[in-house]
């Protein structure tokens, strides 16, 4: 439950705080809330060690790729995420206030870093503007072509402050999507920010009982360490798989079983489209197996995966199973509704495949030679260069 103090301001204070709240479009509280949160974070990094690397998290959602890198010695200078909920469920567990729309973030005020980490969201890219400059003559790069869209904001952060290497993450379909279109401008925007790109599908199956295939893209600096870049994805996984029954408690509360009238539509639903020879229809886990895809509608009825009861109709998983699923730990906070939460774990990733390839893609860093100090510089485009990673 929310915890309530009185503050007292003196008249300045007060006036400048309502003109902040006015200008930004926020209450007045929501902007003591983000002071707060960055006291907080700068309280909180002088505290820490010295980190083994630096990184970045972007398209943050609640940190589960945080957490992976985390895991390995990195520390987080930077986040950004856009949904408020998923802003409370981050702040809860990191004590870091993400910032808002990426959109509206300066790429000069974000701090050096080490890897860029984002799990960006899949959109279209319009190549009719690059066709009519290309028939025209014109030179068109990697800004024009992904104007528009939310990689855009990645492309333009990356080109700026130049990290060592990134890890992007996204749907499994990434190269499918837009007839290819979209794979094709990503691939050729990194390209043409010189840095060298491995990318690979992997299934979260390997690392939570729940069939979750993702596009993991990694790419590291050309001008740092040339084109001689090698990197694989070989991962090394738990030696004893989970299975459904590990994550699921053992009292759950009758909310989440499923009604009578719910329950017989999506019987109902799943033979209408059985005798019209289509797939859809609701699944029953196995709990010697591993489930369906956990998603982000599954607020709406948790169909993709239910729960076998004996005796009654089945159940939807409870909020800290979902969190279970992605790999998340007991101690992980849901401070929000089960709507939310729903959500947010079906937006996720399954955290300790993601920290897998955390380990290799640092462990491949740490390993790779530098060019001469004198590339570095000219590559890095500042006086200062970024933390060096070292294996501490």
């Amino acid at each position: 439950m929310p915890q309530q103090i009185h503050l007292r301001l003196d008249d300045n204070a007060y006036a400048t705080l309502t003109e902040y709240a006015s200008a930004s479009n926020k209450t007045r509280q929501d902007c003591v809330m983000e002071a707060l949160a960055y006291y907080f974070t700068l309280f909180k990094k002088e505290r820490n060690a010295a980190p083994r690397f630096t990184f970045i998290d972007l398209f943050a959602g609640i940190g589960g790729m945080r957490l992976a890198f985390e895991e390995h010695g990195g520390e987080c200078v930077f986040s950004s995420e856009w949904d408020r909920y998923c802003q409370r469920t981050y702040f809860d567990n990191f004590g870091d206030m993400p910032f808002g729309d990426i959109t509206q973030i300066n790429e000069h005020d974000i701090p050096n870093h080490d890897i860029l980490v984002a799990g960006f969201p899949c959109q279209p890219f319009s190549i009719a503007g690059v066709s009519k400059k290309k028939s025209l003559g014109l030179e068109t790069g990697f800004l024009d072509k992904t104007q528009g869209t939310l990689f855009f904001d990645l492309v333009r952060i990356i080109d700026a402050k130049r990290p060592r290497a990134f890890l992007l993450e996204n749907v499994k379909n990434l190269k499918s999507h837009d007839r290819g279109r979209t794979w094709k401008v990503i691939t050729e925007a990194l390209d043409e920010l010189n840095y060298e790109t491995f990318s690979c599908v992997l299934d979260g199956q390997h690392f939570s009982p729940q069939h979750r295939e993702r596009i993991f893209i990694v790419g590291f600096d050309r001008d740092l360490y040339g084109e001689d870049i090698s990197f694989d994805f070989l991962i090394q996984t738990p030696g004893k798989p989970q299975k459904v029954m590990d994550i699921l408690d053992n009292d759950v509360d009758e909310k989440y079983t499923l009604t009578d009238h719910l329950w017989q539509y999506l019987q109902d639903y799943a033979a209408k489209h059985q005798a019209k020879g289509n797939g859809f229809g609701y699944g029953i886990a196995n709990l010697d197996g591993v489930t369906r895809t956990l998603s982000a509608r599954y607020y709406k009825d948790g169909s993709e995966i239910l729960i076998p009861q004996k005796g009654k109709n089945p159940r939807r998983l409870t909020p800290r199973e979902c969190a279970r699923l992605q790999g998340y730990g007991d101690d992980f906070k849901i401070p929000v509704s089960d709507t939310q939460a729903y959500k947010q774990f079906g937006n996720s990733v399954v955290v300790p495949l993601v920290s897998a390839v955390a380990k290799t893609l640092v462990d491949t860093l740490i390993s790779l030679p530098e060019k001469t100090q004198q590339n570095r510089d000219v590559s890095m485009g500042h006086e200062t260069r970024v933390k060096r990673v070292v294996n501490g």
